[in-house]
């Protein structure tokens, strides 16, 4: 968690730079609303990945489960700008309106 906050915080160099306690208190507010975002949006997705392989066949101890940490960064696209195309990416939802999962040969 303190690894993902750290890379989230990099725009900043790391530091809080505003000068008065609450505008400090809210920078730290914001930090905490983005990462509970991205270990939300990742752990939805785990989710959704392992319903998909438990559908295929696979089999997936629980055990195995607890150790994963939603919390990392390598999804995340931290500096660069992203043009989205509203209508193609709505066009992408599935019944449920989630992305598709993105599945690699190698996960067998």
């Amino acid at each position: 968690m303190h690894a993902l906050k750290r890379d989230l915080l990099y725009a900043h160099e790391g530091a809080i730079r505003a000068r008065h306690l609450e505008q400090q208190t809210e920078q730290a507010w914001c930090l905490t609303l983005v990462t509970n975002a991205v270990i939300t949006w990742t752990t939805e997705y785990y989710g959704l990945a392992v319903e998909s392989m438990r559908r295929a066949g696979r089999r997936i101890d629980e055990e195995v489960l607890a150790r994963i940490c939603p919390a990392h960064s390598e999804n995340i696209n931290f500096f660069g700008s992203i043009d989205v195309d509203d209508e193609g990416e709505l066009a992408q939802l599935g019944p449920t309106g989630y992305r598709p999962l993105r599945v690699r040969d190698t996960l067998c």
